[in-house]
């Protein structure tokens, strides 16, 4: 028995497949499916429908690294994203990117014990993200006056437009993003 999802999969997925694979399907008539499918019944209530389609970000706008966890990987981090932004022509960017990426990975570094990830995407803003293997999110904290530490993420905190991090089944991703000079 066919259920309204299966079904609706089904003619979707039928639908995309007259095209060619590198031609992705018009969305009109993905829509035309879906109103097909739902069927006439009775339209007294309004009905809306969004299709949108995401093509991806272009490999030349995404810098991706892996990174072994050592003493000088920061070092090798901020490098990393300094020729990049070099590349993409935002050196305005590249004093921040490289003191929030240092911090980023510091805090990384200092708990991965496998390879981490660094990976820079340049959209309609500059996004930053480091990967580790451990799965506890960090959390903003307050250091004190005689603290060594702990002060990567209130620098963060206080420079990106955004930040976060993202729970993953190998680890975790820190992230920030930079508005674009």
């Amino acid at each position: 028995m066919w259920t309204g999802i299966e079904q609706l999969r089904e003619k979707l997925t039928d639908t995309a497949g007259l095209t060619r694979p590198d031609t992705p399907p018009p969305l009109e008539p993905l829509c035309d499916e879906v109103l097909d499918i739902l069927g006439p019944g009775d339209r007294d209530d309004d009905i809306a429908l969004l299709a949108a389609r995401f093509d991806g970000i272009p490999p030349s706008d995404v810098a991706y690294w892996y990174l072994d966890p050592r003493a000088q990987t920061a070092r090798q981090a901020r490098r990393l994203a300094r020729r990049a932004l070099e590349r993409w022509e935002l050196a305005d960017l590249t004093d921040s990117v490289e003191l929030l990426v240092s911090e980023v990975v510091t805090n990384a570094v200092r708990y991965a014990e496998r390879p981490i990830t660094l990976r820079l995407l340049r959209t309609d803003v500059l996004r930053c993200e480091v990967g580790d293997d451990v799965p506890q999110l960090p959390r903003l904290r307050q250091a004190r006056a005689t603290d060594e530490g702990g002060r990567g993420l209130y620098l963060v905190n206080r420079l990106a437009r955004r930040w976060g991090a993202t729970r993953l089944s190998t680890g975790k991703v820190v992230w920030f993003e930079l508005p674009m000079p």
